[in-house]
């Protein structure tokens, strides 16, 4: 549930601080002071780790309509982020739910501190979505996803659908609060299967 506390906490901080005086009283905020400030919270991370720092093409575009780019710009995102998704080499989405639900309640990866050999990256996905009935602590920046395949009758169209919003949130909605798990190379394609699984198949918990 830690996984990205530090950073995202960071640029909440900075996102109150900027959004805290009225409209017409609002000045703007420096980018090199938002960025030196992001990047002196993690001063024992090493040097590889650091790049993670620096916001590609989309983050910056992003940053600069304050997610809500003009219609050009979310079609160029769009277009981008979609042509940056792989896709499974044997066509299918729906991997192993348990496996899925595992990965759910995984938040570890991605820390610089994270360096454990024999584990791997998690998804994190409760931080910001309820999935489950059974389970009682989840996020709510996310939309719910109880019964998610169910209220699209497990579609494959859909399957592959949740499968590219996992990929790259940015080429189903360019400015999405959700991370980029395959682009960045967080999550491999076959753990976003099992998490689609977990979504769509019939039998796991969140569509019961």
């Amino acid at each position: 549930m830690m996984r990205f506390a530090k950073l995202t906490s960071v640029i909440v901080v900075l996102a109150a601080f900027a959004s805290s005086a009225p409209a017409e009283q609002k000045s703007k905020v420096d980018p090199a002071r938002v960025d030196t400030a992001v990047k002196s919270a993690f001063p024992g991370a090493p040097a590889d780790w650091q790049a993670r720092l620096t916001p590609d093409e989309t983050m910056q575009q992003c940053s600069a309509a304050n997610n809500t780019p003009a219609t050009k710009v979310f079609e160029a995102i769009q277009a981008r982020e979609k042509a940056a998704i792989k896709y499974p080499a044997d066509g299918k989405f729906v991997g192993d739910w348990k496996k899925g639900e595992a990965l759910a309640q995984s938040g570890y990866g991605l820390r610089f501190t994270d360096t454990a050999p024999d584990r791997v990256n998690g998804g994190n996905c409760y931080a910001c979505h309820q999935i489950t009935r059974q389970e009682l602590s989840f996020g709510t920046i996310g939309p719910s996803l109880l019964q998610y395949g169910k209220n699209r009758n497990f579609s494959e169209a859909d399957a592959k659908r949740a499968y590219e919003k996992i990929y790259n949130p940015h080429a189903t909605f360019p400015c999405s609060l959700m991370p980029r798990f395959g682009t960045n190379s967080v999550l491999t394609i076959a753990q976003i299967v099992d998490i689609v699984a977990l979504l769509m198949s019939p039998e796991s918990p969140a569509n019961k």
